[in-house]
């Protein structure tokens, strides 16, 4: 990066070293602004030159670029993200669509949980997208790390963070007892151990506990789906991140739970990803 003055210099030169947006959006992180307009004909640092070789350094030795990046879009919200998280994902995108829909169609107040939340996204993506008055929005995990990411997302979201309780332990176990809520929602791991499906960068850099679940994958889910109709109100809702082929196993799970109208939905790519029971 040697010689290069401005930020339009930087961008240039990475012309061919990174692949598509990642260029800008590299270039955005080091300089700490958007590249564009006045912008790209600013002088550039020393230290920014540094901020951006290191991080171009991450990229090309296979770290994900989120995780290089310190943040990912997710809906309507930017979300720091690290290791110690999952990468938010279009398909979890739509598996939050679903569960705001349901949260947004119950008359009156609404309690709605995001088990596992890790990076805060679903549950956060409720509060931000629900009515600020009468919405309350647990988001959960047994991980005190994932929870400290979830913390630093829940400062950025403003006033909706009044509306988001914090809990720390697994699954509905994290939820007061007395509460009852009207959706349910989760993104658990979904993954067989060993599983040959799993690509080496996510292997390498995202966290296990986030992505594998026994034998068949289902270990979380099959806790979630048997111990959630005692938490839902009566037409409440179940929401489920699913793996692609786990659609009828989960259906039937949650009909042997006793949720009703069970439906398993695909995402975008047309695979089954999205699980959704009420309770009666």
């Amino acid at each position: 990066m040697g010689g290069v003055t401005t930020v339009g210099d930087l961008v240039r030169g990475l012309a061919g070293v990174v692949d598509g947006p990642a260029a800008r959006w590299l270039v955005e992180a080091a300089v700490g602004a958007p590249a564009r307009g006045e912008v790209l004909a600013e002088e550039v640092t020393e230290r920014m030159v540094h901020h951006l070789d290191a991080m171009v350094a991450r990229v090309r030795a296979g770290e994900p670029l989120q995780y290089v990046l310190d943040s990912w879009s997710f809906r309507h919200l930017d979300l720091a993200v690290d290791p110690r998280v999952l990468i938010p994902r279009p398909e979890t995108e739509e598996v939050a669509g679903v569960a705001i829909a349901l949260a947004a169609a119950v008359p009156g107040a609404r309690r709605v949980a995001d088990l596992g939340t890790g990076s805060g996204a679903i549950g956060l993506s409720l509060a931000v997208e629900l009515p600020l008055d009468g919405t309350e929005v647990w988001i959960t995990d047994i991980d005190p790390d994932a929870l400290e990411v979830a913390r630093a997302n829940l400062a950025g979201i403003g006033r909706p963070a009044r509306n988001v309780r914090v809990a720390v332990g697994s699954w509905t176990d994290a939820l007061p007892g007395s509460l009852m809520f009207d959706v349910i929602v989760a993104n658990p791991p979904y993954i067989a151990d060993g599983s040959p499906d799993v690509d080496e960068v996510v292997h390498r850099y995202e966290p296990a506990r986030a992505l594998f679940a026994g034998s068949d994958g289902l270990d979380a889910i099959r806790t979630i789906v048997a111990a959630t109709p005692t938490r839902l109100h009566p037409g409440g809702s179940l929401v489920l991140e699913i793996g692609f082929d786990q659609g009828a196993a989960v259906s039937d799970l949650m009909h042997a739970a006793g949720l009703i109208d069970v439906e398993i939905r695909p995402d975008a790519a047309g695979h089954d990803r999205i699980a959704i029971g009420h309770r009666s």
